[in-house]
């Protein structure tokens, strides 16, 4: 893959900042500056939860033209994520994906994955495939 061409974004969600963070220290760790990435955590008040505006910010943060992979810890991160997509609306929320994995090795395997110039979808089934069956 190029310069000139993308790498898929990796964007991190906890209802925790600091899960969040330490995530996304490690895929920097691992992967160097090649994969756009981005972590939101907590809620505005600066307490566990997820807040969509703090995850808007994250996907135009990491946001790739060859897309975005979005790792959640729980429902509420899955769900305020959801509609952080679909606020994005078309013709770019079709370039996010949810991943259904493990917030921290699913992040970190994924990177690695983009940092190679994966696709999205190569990038989501190399995360997905860590999940319990």
């Amino acid at each position: 893959m190029s310069a000139a061409t993308p790498n898929v974004g990796i964007v991190i969600v906890s209802h925790s900042p600091l899960i969040a963070r330490g995530a996304a220290d490690m895929v920097r760790q691992m992967v160097g500056d090649s994969v756009p990435l981005a972590w939101c955590g907590g809620n505005p008040a600066g307490g566990l939860g997820t807040d969509m505006a703090a995850i808007l910010q994250a996907i135009e943060a990491a946001w790739s033209e060859a897309g975005v992979a979005i790792f959640v810890d729980l429902g509420g991160a899955e769900t305020n994520s959801e509609m952080a997509v679909e606020a994005i609306g078309a013709p770019r929320s079709a370039r996010i994906a949810i991943c259904n994995a493990p917030i921290v090795e699913g992040a970190v395997m994924a990177a690695a994955e983009a940092s190679g110039g994966a696709s999205l979808a190569r990038v989501v089934a190399t995360a997905e495939e860590l999940s319990p069956s």
